[in-house]
């Protein structure tokens, strides 16, 4: 499958460094080395479980993969500068989708990279200490990869084989075979993986499990993910924040409630931005840009101009107002995920406000038009961003996601940030056990695992106030309380494909969304490039519905 694997011999490159290569690479090859010769030794098998790490920030902390995983969803729609309405709204979406194409031959590059280490760990040279180390941390990376292509595809190529050179057919593999290896990989994972790792960022037994928990419930397995997910709670090297706040400070990259990350370098040089292996801009936006993609358009307003603290607003994705309205007023998740309130920093500012005054207000309530003309500030309300039925008036102001701000980037135009991703956090692994517990029909145990996160959640002397009981226990709850805590962390669409409600919630909640969203639209078109690249295409055909 030529579109797959094109950048021959990508692990070797990263052992000799060479990230600077173009997807069509030359036979020539001076030092002589071959993957068989680097791969026998316990140093250049280290470049290769480095270099499989390293695909995933394809996908965590880039503009591509936050389109494909919020947008199109029940809590997130287009602001003016989306790129893509393809994905955001369904608005002919096709194989022709630049942001799939990415990833899915990253995706591909990144299990044929642990293919062939799994293949060749034997011939390594590895300690019996280190050996089971390893075979862990590829297995974990397999099955992750291989999760995102099966949900985002559904059931496509498959192969556990390495492949070393260009094969021009793809097989059909049905979404149960993909389970069954992610399930197998994870199991065999958690076996093998230790406690701790040296290195920030690498995979633990802790991350191996929660993942597992994860993939569990989304297969129905539902004891085994409660079990899991226990195993993960039980485990004191992780807490919840006392702050859900706190969480998002970038002086707390380091945070205990975060089992597994991607881990960005504080030195943006050394990140992602020129490198044409793993960085799939170039334009500047290496490392995570999420900082840039849920801002509102707040430099042009009347005494404001662009500055670090307020980020650079690209202004791709605005939250629907269902998005907004779960949050209640008891709620502390709301003022810790969003910014509603920006400061004037411009020497030219109206008469009679001083430089920290009050200047824009964009707000999820509604302000009395009495009221707003009494400010010397602008107002923006709901009224003002929604129309009554839900749809967006304007989209370029709108309260804004601030959970992945860095005031710590060195001028106010960076796209880069040193921003780690949490993928997984203690908090979804109390959802998760949750939801297990729910299906399990032990409600009032699904009940207090919520409670813990909302009393955590909650503002002060509010916590009564914000405890759930057993009958709130159903799935739309859950969902609901997945956005409150995880809204913008690049799970929505997984969520709600799993739970098989992608239709019936965008429909209800995101009427920008479901103007074209249709049935076919639970499973993403496979990328053209990779249908003209195979011989077989009787075989490998588009996923139903696109053409």
């Amino acid at each position: 499958m030529k579109a797959f694997f094109t950048k021959k011999g990508i692990a070797l490159l990263a052992l000799l460094g060479l990230f600077s290569c173009t997807d069509t690479l030359q036979e020539y090859n001076p030092s002589g080395l071959t993957a068989d010769t680097v791969y026998s030794t316990p140093e250049g098998f280290e470049t290769l479980v480095n270099a499989a790490y390293s695909y995933q920030r394809w996908w965590y902390g880039k503009e591509e993969a936050h389109n494909m995983t919020e947008l199109g969803t029940d809590i997130w729609t287009s602001g003016s500068g989306d790129t893509d309405r393809g994905l955001s709204q369904y608005l002919n979406l096709q194989g022709t989708n630049t942001y799939l194409a990415t990833e899915w031959r990253e995706l591909y590059a990144a299990v044929n990279l642990c293919n062939g280490g799994l293949a060749r760990i034997d011939k390594a040279g590895l300690s019996a200490t280190l050996r089971p180390i390893r075979e862990g941390e590829l297995r974990f990376l397999r099955a992750f990869y291989y999760w995102h292509i099966v949900e985002t595809w559904g059931g496509v190529h498959f192969t556990t084989d390495e492949t070393t050179g260009v094969v021009s057919t793809a097989n059909r593999t049905p979404v149960a075979a993909f389970y069954d290896l992610i399930l197998s990989d994870l199991r065999t994972a958690v076996d093998k993986l230790p406690t701790t790792q040296p290195q920030y960022g690498k995979v633990t037994k802790g991350a191996a499990q929660a993942f597992l928990a994860r993939m569990c419930l989304a297969r129905g397995l539902n004891q085994e993910a409660l079990t899991l997910a226990q195993a993960v709670m039980a485990n004191t090297a992780y807490r919840l924040e006392p702050n859900y706040a706190d969480l998002w400070k970038m002086s707390n990259l380091k945070t205990r409630e975060a089992i597994y990350v991607v881990d960005y370098s504080v030195n943006l040089a050394i990140n992602d931005l020129v490198n044409a292996t793993f960085n799939p801009y170039g334009h500047g936006r290496g490392s995570n840009n999420a900082h840039l993609l849920y801002l509102m358009k707040y430099d042009d307003r009347p005494g404001m101009v662009r500055d670090i603290a307020n980020g650079r607003p690209f202004n791709r994705y605005m939250p629907t107002r269902f998005l907004l309205d779960l949050y209640s007023t008891n709620d502390a998740r709301y003022e810790g995920s969003f910014n509603e309130v920006w400061y004037a920093n411009s020497t030219s500012r109206p008469a009679g406000m001083a430089l920290g005054d009050t200047a824009v207000y964009c707000t999820r309530r509604e302000i009395p038009l009495a009221f707003q003309a009494t400010r010397k500030y602008q107002t923006i309300d709901r009224v003002k961003i929604y129309n009554a039925n839900g749809t967006v008036k304007d989209n370029l102001r709108y309260p804004s996601l601030s959970k992945f701000m860095d005031p710590t980037r060195p001028s106010l135009n960076e796209a880069q940030s040193a921003r780690d991703v949490f993928v997984i956090r203690l908090a979804e692994v109390y959802l998760i056990a949750a939801e297990a517990q729910m299906k399990l029909n032990n409600l009032q145990a699904a009940a207090d695992y919520v409670n813990v996160l909302r009393t955590r959640a909650a503002k002060p002397g509010r916590a009564a106030a914000m405890q759930v009981t057993a009958a709130q226990m159903t799935l739309d709850f859950m969902l609901d309380e997945r956005a409150r805590e995880l809204a913008g962390e690049q799970l929505r669409w997984f969520d709600l494909v799993r739970t098989g409600k992608l239709l019936d919630r965008v429909r209800l909640y995101a009427p920008d969304n479901a103007v074209n969203i249709q049935p076919f639209h639970v499973l993403r078109p496979i990328p053209q490039t990779q249908l003209d690249a195979v011989t077989n295409k009787s075989d490998f055909t588009q996923n139903p519905g696109y053409q």
